[in-house]
């Protein structure tokens, strides 16, 4: 039996509402500032912890803003009647500037929804809006 449309709705919002509150995400501070249909921005909120050096944000940390943002794109669409086991099945990032001592601001769209991938592009920016990487993602639900 098919799921009705607020049934689908509740579910794509209660993803938007865990993800931030896993162990790991949570850890960062990442939280959505826009969460609407194949179109999500997300914001980490400026820490020295996630930095190398005080000043510019480790690059592991803007990876994983760009994968959580790309993922909750991709799921911010979803039809789970199709399911709901997922996974990241490649990214690519190409970090092209820095991002110094400002909270670092994602915005994922979705490309293409494919049976069971989906194709998202990512860009992750300074709060000024000074590009620092750009990704795109391949993310599986099943």
């Amino acid at each position: 039996m098919a799921l009705s449309d607020d049934e689908q709705q509740r579910r794509r919002l209660a993803i938007r509402d865990l993800m931030p509150k896993t162990p790991y995400i949570g850890a960062l501070g990442l939280r959505f500032d826009m969460y609407e249909a194949d179109d999500v921005r997300s914001r980490v909120p400026f820490r020295e912890d996630l930095t190398n050096d005080g000043t510019y944000y480790h690059g592991g940390v803007i990876a994983a803003a760009i994968d959580t943002t790309g993922a909750a794109a991709a799921w911010s669409n979803h039809d789970f009647d199709k399911g709901n086991r997922a996974s990241t099945v490649s990214m690519t990032v190409q970090y092209v500037g820095a991002c110094k001592k400002s909270d670092l601001l994602c915005h994922a769209r979705t490309v293409k929804r494919g049976r069971e991938l989906i194709f998202t592009e990512i860009t992750a920016t300074d709060a000024d809006g000074a590009v620092v990487a750009h990704a795109v993602q391949t993310y599986r639900i099943v």
